[in-house]
């Protein structure tokens, strides 16, 4: 009976040993995987959110070019409708502005709220809210690199790693149409 329990004990520790040599070897890849930069001369025509797949899509002259992966708003499912409501747009938008002294490392705003995200709001006497952008790494915190993919912690912003950010920042210019997907 005794050497049957210190087996068991045995093989659980075994699997849990393997369980975190795994976790950490998966983590390991998942922070040094390879980016294939863009082509700094590339022009970025479109730019496609798929919120439910935490991914961002750009495109040049109709073919899809690259995919980043992303984080969005703490509150990810569902529509934006009003401010503070922690949830990322869903609709048609362009990117308005670039601005390369955010707080968030760099960022591109984004023409939110539309003319139906303000109608929608009005309906219900809320504020829209605004300020939405796609942006990097809060300054100081950009160490923290990819593993703020791990969860959704912006207010209903777009984040992507800095490296990442610096890249699309080059190649979008002001008017380049969005669409936020569920």
């Amino acid at each position: 009976m005794y050497k049957k329990k210190k087996k068991e004990r045995m093989k659980r520790k075994f699997i849990i040993i393997l369980t975190l040599t795994i976790s950490v070897i998966g983590l390991i890849y998942f922070m040094h995987s390879y980016n294939n930069p863009l082509d700094k001369s590339l022009r970025i025509d479109k730019i496609l959110v798929e919120k439910s797949k935490r991914q961002l899509h750009v495109f040049s002259d109709g073919k899809l070019i690259k995919t980043y992966k992303i984080s969005l708003g703490r509150n990810p499912i569902g529509k934006k409708e009003i401010e503070g409501d922690k949830k990322t747009p869903e609709g048609l938008y362009y990117i308005r502005e670039k601005n390369p002294n955010s707080g968030y490392y760099k960022n591109l705003g984004i023409s939110y709220p539309n003319n139906e995200d303000i109608k929608n709001s009005e309906k219900i006497g809320k504020n829209p809210g605004g300020l939405i952008k796609i942006h990097g790494l809060k300054n100081g915190l950009g160490w923290i690199g990819k593993t703020h993919l791990l969860f959704d912690w912006t207010m209903g912003c777009i984040a992507l790693t800095n490296e990442d950010l610096e890249e699309l920042y080059n190649c979008v210019k002001i008017g380049t149409p969005i669409e936020i997907k569920p």
